[in-house]
């Protein structure tokens, strides 16, 4: 979905981030720890009720049984366990604003010097920002999740349902620290969540005409460079370049995407520090990440 010109830009800044690109040895284990993936069982369907309740809110029942009927679609235990168990304060914060990080952050700045400052003109948030957030949500588009974010969100939104609970809570009861009590409270939460996440999602590749089954993502569900939850893309996302649709896959999308989701959180040329970190936290409440995006964008100017 990323563009001649992107792949070619993009090169030296990909050579360089190519070291940063690791997996936490945290998340590594939680990933052999749960080291399977069902799709429907024979005497069960594990998506049954979610379909009846989104051909219930209006989504077309024919369209609906097609998405859950195809075989990329699975109920996906391994990755939603991660959601789960999964603490921000693992990640290593620290990687970003070292001197490789930078250098490739300010390759960034001059491969997409155009679309950053349109976007500074227009929305009147500064570059060294958005490049910040782009550098910390996906290394310059070059860490954007693996796993579909259509079969995320519907295992997650199918824990609205009670015997979907039961399964999955004994799938991974002994390797959490959740006590079922507690998860039974977080799975509820979020799966009221991940629903208003899935329409969105829905809505929003009906609207732009994208294939469900082909938008990698995170284990929560964020979408592309700027890594977007459904709700928010909705919201917020913007046409950078002026081609008729959005594609958060694409740098001018996304980039105007981040600026105009901090103009609406209330940014404005020329905030000061302390209203910086309450508009950033909007993006992401994660105190590690505020301080380094404003870090970040700070050496870079």
């Amino acid at each position: 979905m990323i563009g001649r010109k992107d792949n070619k830009i993009m090169h030296d800044a990909c050579v360089l981030m190519k070291r940063l690109l690791h997996v936490p040895c945290c998340l590594l284990v939680m990933v052999l720890l749960f080291p399977f993936e069902k799709a429907l069982s024979a005497d069960f369907n594990y998506f049954g009720t979610l379909q009846e309740k989104l051909v219930s809110e209006g989504f077309e029942k024919e369209k609906i049984l097609q998405i859950y009927q195809s075989p990329h679609v699975f109920f996906d235990t391994k990755g939603v366990s991660l959601f789960f168990v999964h603490r921000e304060a693992s990640l290593n914060y620290s990687q970003f604003p070292s001197p490789l990080s930078l250098a490739a952050a300010k390759i960034y700045l001059k491969s997409y010097e155009e679309e950053l400052s349109r976007a500074e003109a227009t929305y009147g948030v500064d570059r060294e920002v958005i490049t910040a957030i782009i550098l910390v949500e996906t290394k310059f588009g070059q860490s954007l999740g693996k796993r579909q974010v259509i079969n995320t969100l519907s295992t997650m939104a199918s824990l609205l349902d009670s015997e979907v609970r039961k399964r999955f809570w004994k799938d991974i009861s002994g390797s959490t620290s959740l006590s079922q009590e507690a998860f039974e409270k977080k799975a509820l939460d979020k799966s009221i969540w991940a629903y208003r996440e899935l329409k969105a999602l829905l809505r929003y590749t009906e609207r732009e005409e994208i294939d469900i089954f082909k938008i990698p993502g995170s284990y929560a569900g964020a979408v592309g460079i700027p890594q977007f939850m459904p709700s928010n893309i909705i919201r917020y996302a913007a046409d950078g370049n002026t081609d008729g649709r959005i594609d958060l896959f694409e740098h001018a999308d996304a980039i105007a995407s981040i600026a105009n989701f901090l103009k609406e959180s209330g940014w404005y040329r020329g905030i000061d520090d302390n209203k910086a970190k309450k508009v950033i936290r909007r993006y992401n409440p994660s105190s590690y990440y505020i301080d380094t995006i404003l870090q970040v964008a700070q050496k870079l100017k």
